[in-house]
């Protein structure tokens, strides 16, 4: 086994137990907020709390990422996100449940994850041959989507037979798991000139914005992006809502559609390891916001009676999703400088989820107003819409047949390309 290949072996056995054991917490605190208000705004406000910071502190790590030693940068969050948990449990052991309090430990979390996301995923062209990020993107979908699938019937399972304060206590477990994997490996630092000055936020935060807006097929993706996250988002919060209320299901049912979402990024995972998608990097992610899109649109027509097919079109967008955040991971490592990937990430999770935070903030007015129902049809819609613009856009188009100008044996998908 190459070396490389026995890095990334130590940190996944870290990040798969880190992972579970975060996604367990995750849907237990979700289950148990849908359960206890059966409110979609209370939901949402979690959903702000936990992304909220991440989006916000987003736009400044990055400067820090690209200059601080990356391996304690992981670590450090890593502990930090566990002593959040830990002190939701001490809350649900003294009885003393506050909902505020919750999303104040959920957002300190979030501040967390923006220093860890984006260090990890800078850190991984450091480690791999490039010709290998596609298959590492898939290895990493593979065990999100390990972690989606068991996570949600596990959660439903432990929050039957224990009390929640004690299921809270795997994800510190966890954490020090994955603590411990990286102490065992070395994470290098890409080179850079010392000046002997302190960061300079604005200069650096531009110089990342930079390297986005100096392609102009880059930066259109990250405008579809945009977009395209102002219709996700909201719908991210209401799924379990769905379920509960559309469907009339259970907390059983709630977890069957997480796991069958897992199931479908497992398949996306298993997808991104096939050496020829490397090469179709736009079209793509392209023709995933398309597939999105439509799966979500199906899911809003489908009577109350049709859960199974909620549950299987779910698992079809679980692809489309897997495959388009892989991807889209991959375009922005290849065509990024090492030097500057930290700043890239952090501006790329801060700008693309900006916007979706009004979507957020508008749940409880959708649910109430408009109808969780009709929401995913309009949002399946719109992402459909976003696809379909994506291939009509200059630059994408120009980028999109540069990928397949050497391709012999998918005449199908060129085709379908150059109509655009």
């Amino acid at each position: 086994m190459s070396d490389w290949k026995k890095v990334f072996s130590i940190i996944w056995t870290g990040q798969l137990f880190s992972t579970l054991s975060s996604m367990v917490v995750g849907y237990s605190v979700i289950f148990w907020l849908s359960i206890s208000s059966g409110s979609a705004e209370v939901l949402a406000y979690a959903t702000i709390a936990a992304i909220l910071p991440n989006l916000i502190l987003g736009l400044f790590t990055g400067v820090y990422i690209d200059r601080w030693n990356r391996k304690r940068i992981m670590i450090i969050s890593d502990m930090f996100i566990a002593l959040c948990t830990l002190a939701i449990a001490i809350m649900f052991y003294q009885g003393n449940v506050s909902h505020m309090l919750i999303y104040v430990l959920l957002a300190l979390r979030s501040a967390a994850t923006a220093f860890h996301t984006p260090a990890m995923q800078a850190s991984v062209p450091l480690l791999a041959p490039e010709d290998k990020l596609m298959r590492i993107a898939g290895v990493n979908n593979v065990i999100q989507s390990v972690s989606t699938i068991v996570s949600p019937a596990l959660a439903a399972l432990l929050i039957t037979i224990l009390e929640l304060k004690w299921v809270l206590l795997f994800d510190v477990a966890g954490a020090i798991i994955a603590c411990i994997s990286l102490t065992m490996v070395h994470i290098p630092d890409p080179r850079r000139e010392e000046t002997g000055m302190r960061p300079n936020l604005l200069v650096e935060i531009l110089e990342g914005m930079k390297e986005i807006s100096g392609r102009r097929w880059l930066l259109w993706l990250f405008i579809l992006e945009v977009v395209a996250n102002f219709f996700i988002m909201p719908l991210a919060a209401m799924f379990p809502l769905m379920t509960l209320k559309h469907f009339m299901g259970s907390t059983y049912q709630m977890s069957l559609v997480e796991v069958a979402w897992g199931i479908g990024m497992l398949a996306g995972g298993a997808l991104l390891g096939h050496n020829r998608l490397r090469n179709y990097k736009i079209v793509l992610i392209n023709l995933m916001y398309m597939l999105m899109g439509i799966t979500i649109l199906i899911c809003g027509l489908l009577s109350p009676s049709a859960f199974f097919y909620f549950v299987a079109v779910t698992a079809v967008s679980g692809i489309a999703m897997s495959v388009f955040s892989g991807t889209f991971t991959v375009v922005l490592q290849t065509n990024i400088g090492a030097g500057a990937l930290g700043r890239v990430f952090s501006i790329y999770t801060s700008v693309t989820m900006m916007p979706s935070m009004i979507g957020l903030l508008a749940t409880g007015f959708i649910a109430d107003v408009i109808g969780i129902a009709n929401a995913f049809v309009i949002s399946g819609a719109a992402i459909f819409a976003v696809g379909v613009t994506a291939f009509l856009i200059r630059p994408l188009a120009v980028k999109a047949k540069e990928e397949l100008c050497g391709a012999e044996d998918d005449s199908v998908l060129k085709a379908f390309v150059q109509k655009q």
